[in-house]
């Protein structure tokens, strides 16, 4: 992981700004919520594969790609939460504002 913010600095800080626009353009919409059951489904999933890229259970190049995949998610992750959260306090401003 290192290697990964040492080297590849500017592809993680381009996933966290793709991220941070997608938060903010996102228009909210209030459908059908995901069944628990496939919540629980998936959260599995992701912890199954950090804990393969964790204990580096795949080793050469897909192991690197496993790692930097996660990685860029990640910050795609993060910038999309800060995104839609400053998104979310403009609304919310300009909405008490003009009312």
């Amino acid at each position: 992981m290192t290697y990964l913010a040492t080297f590849l600095w500017g592809w993680l800080l381009g996933a966290l700004l793709i991220g941070f626009c997608m938060g903010w353009v996102a228009v909210v919409y209030r459908g059908r919520s995901v069944p628990r059951a496939w919540i629980q489904r998936l959260s599995v999933l992701a912890v199954i594969i950090v804990g393969v890229a964790a204990a580096k259970l795949v080793p050469g190049r897909f192991g690197y790609w496993l790692d930097l995949g996660l990685a860029l998610f990640g910050f795609y992750i993060v910038g999309c939460a800060i995104g839609s959260w400053l998104r979310d306090i403009v609304v919310t401003k300009q909405q008490a504002r003009f009312h």
